[in-house]
């Protein structure tokens, strides 16, 4: 079994043509592979080792190569791509249940406290950031954000939802429309239910002081941030730079939903 950080040819075949190509005669010493130093990305993403501490033996350039390679591909939008475009393809059934999750404390470590960072409410006011996932009904991330620990859950909520693309797998037109989301009691808010009237969505979010009833429905997007965490670069935030952090966090969603497709495209054949 080839180790995770390993870029097998079906999915090297769907990021290739996303990457930005270094024009012909253009000075300065031969490039890196791409796609060794997208492999070298990914295990810094995967291990949560520091930059400086890549191993030279594994061949995947040095690390200030593979973080000039991530900023710049980020700067060019491509893990956005992966993530919207390529690499999230949904399954075939409940397109319209989405359900957005609530996000988790990310701590910084040591005085790496760059912007969308502020101190946590639950962890003595450490210093940290949080991601906010919405999921599908089957678990496919549809939309990600950053913001900082003692941000309220439900401000990013028209955020997420702004950001989700059309959403394809069926036969027909590509849904446009969200029907129905779920959350937990975070998003207990007049504005949230006033943000749902607007957007004709039909929401099912439990009162405050009362028993949770959607836990099932919640239990999906958990399992999707916990997916998201196995990343450990992303489990405690050591960018200072946010687009360099929002690079990992594409690059982290568009893999869970290629290997998700992928296990269900096995199963099927």
């Amino acid at each position: 079994m080839a180790a995770p950080w390993i870029v097998d040819d079906r999915l090297w075949a769907v990021i290739e043509p996303l990457l930005p190509v270094k024009s012909a005669g253009t000075p300065g010493p031969a490039q890196m592979d791409n796609r060794l130093v997208l492999q070298g990305i990914l295990f810094v993403l995967i291990t949560g080792i520091g930059w400086e501490d890549l191993p030279q033996e594994l061949g995947f350039g040095s690390g200030m190569t593979c973080w000039r390679r991530l900023r710049d591909w980020q700067a060019a939008g491509v893990f956005e791509q992966i993530y919207h475009g390529r690499a999230r393809p949904l399954s075939r059934r409940r397109l319209d249940r989405l359900r957005p999750g609530y996000g988790r404390r990310l701590a910084c470590a040591g005085e790496n406290r760059g912007a969308a960072t502020g101190p946590s409410p639950v962890d003595r006011a450490e210093t940290g950031s949080k991601h906010h996932i919405l999921t599908c009904g089957n678990g496919f991330p549809l939309a990600v954000a950053l913001s900082a620990a003692n941000v309220n859950d439900h401000l990013l909520l028209p955020t997420l939802l702004d950001r989700v693309q059309p959403l394809r797998g069926r036969a027909g037109r590509p849904r446009h429309r969200i029907t129905t989301a779920i959350a937990d009691k975070g998003y207990d808010y007049p504005s949230v239910y006033c943000e749902l009237r607007q957007r004709r969505i039909t929401g099912y979010i439990p009162r405050r002081g009362t028993r949770d009833k959607v836990t099932a429905g919640r239990w999906i997007v958990e399992q999707s941030l916990a997916l998201l965490h196995q990343y450990r670069r992303l489990a405690i935030r050591w960018e200072r730079r946010t687009d360099i952090h929002h690079g990992f966090l594409d690059l982290a969603t568009a893999l869970i939903c290629w290997r998700r497709l992928s296990n269900q495209t096995e199963m099927i054949a």
